[in-house]
């Protein structure tokens, strides 16, 4: 493994799924019962051999900062490197940044007194499970100034995607921004690679060209001049840019075989907070579904993923639900392809339901 210093973005595309991030940054997203999407990126990166890795902040970070402590989790509270919070703005600006580039900027001191050779930039709002090793052995290899991680799969529902086009040998000949995706295409997933010093030279040329755009006004020019290259990444993945997207991702914890790839071999790390088991009554009635730590369950619960300390009344009926930390539904309720943000309190008798494509989402700490 050649040395190498990660960068990850905290906050990106928050506006995509304003139902979530109102109260806190993308990465800081409860997933699966227990983790949070930052986790995936951060573990990602410590099982490749990264010890040093820097977190960029933007707004709403408190809930990341709890989340992420001292990096204990990710064995990265080290006296060297480790885990480091990075502000929302650089040196000379006390202006939170506005776009990926000026983020970048940001980050530049930071970048400037690591040692390593090599740096992995990644989003924090996708679930997938990468070797970032294979990506920077190929990025040697192919002496390529970048290295973008790509993902086939369907378009989404936004324009906000990144399609790349590549020749024979994987070198990227073309870059599209912002268009519709018809069919399956090759979906840049907001990580690459590049030597250190390349990158810290490319921030700066550009803010002192004044560029404001990191896919516009510099990958797209570069993929017609440069040497830039693209890795495929064949495994699940599933990137959360609405709240249709997270329930998916949430529901494909569901099948076996996307949980054993996530889960299996490698951890995925998060922060430990040790409970009392969950509890099921004699009423209860559970299938295919998962229930975490704290949990007591009185009904019926289908298809569901229910977080910690979440207690389900008498006779409630809940199916293809998301149902985050500390909620309470009272007895007798019926809810179907509900997302319900944590602390979040259904009284007896009520009667929810939305759908896959539109699920009915509870704001957090809201009583009904």
């Amino acid at each position: 493994m050649a040395s190498t210093v990660g960068v990850i973005f905290s906050s990106t595309n928050d506006e995509n799924v304003p139902e979530l991030t109102k109260v806190r940054s993308k990465g800081s997203i409860p997933y699966g019962g227990r983790y949070r999407l930052v986790d995936f990126a951060l573990s990602c990166m410590v099982n490749s051999g990264i010890t040093t890795v820097g977190m960029i902040t933007k707004n709403n970070y408190q809930s990341l900062m709890d989340h992420l402590g001292s990096g204990k989790e990710w064995d990265l509270a080290r006296k060297e490197g480790g885990l480091i919070l990075l502000p929302p703005y650089s040196d000379e600006s006390e202006m939170l940044y506005r776009n990926r580039l000026e983020g970048l900027k940001g980050a530049s001191a930071f970048l400037k007194k690591c040692k390593e050779d090599f740096v992995v930039v990644a989003d924090s709002d996708a679930v997938y499970k990468l070797d970032y090793r294979k990506v920077i052995d190929q990025h040697i290899k192919t002496n390529a100034d970048l290295t973008l991680v790509y993902h086939e799969h369907e378009g989404g529902d936004i324009n906000s995607y990144i399609m790349l086009d590549t020749d024979s040998n994987g070198q990227i000949i073309s870059i599209d921004v912002n268009q519709r995706a018809s069919g399956v295409r090759k979906h840049y997933i907001n990580v690459f690679v590049a030597r250190t010093s390349y990158l810290l030279n490319l921030i700066q040329t550009s803010i002192a060209r004044g560029y404001s755009s990191f896919s516009g006004d510099i990958l797209v020019p570069a993929a017609k001049t440069g040497n830039i290259y693209g890795y495929k990444y064949e495994g699940y993945y599933q990137n959360v840019d609405s709240l249709q997207s997270y329930f998916k991702a949430n529901m494909d914890l569901l099948d076996k075989k996307i949980r054993t790839e996530l889960f299996a071999d490698r951890d995925i790390y998060t922060k430990v907070n040790d409970a009392a088991p969950a509890k099921f009554s004699e009423t209860a009635k559970v299938s295919n579904s998962l229930i975490h730590d704290g949990c007591l369950i009185e009904g019926t619960v289908e298809n569901c993923v229910l977080f910690r300390g979440v207690k389900v009344g008498k006779g409630a009926v809940l199916k293809n639900c998301i149902i985050m930390s500390e909620n309470y539904i009272g007895d007798n309720c019926k809810l179907s392809y509900v997302v319900s943000d944590k602390d979040v309190a259904i009284r007896n008798g009520v009667t929810l339901a939305g759908c896959a494509q539109k699920p009915y989402f509870i704001n957090k700490g809201m009583h009904i």
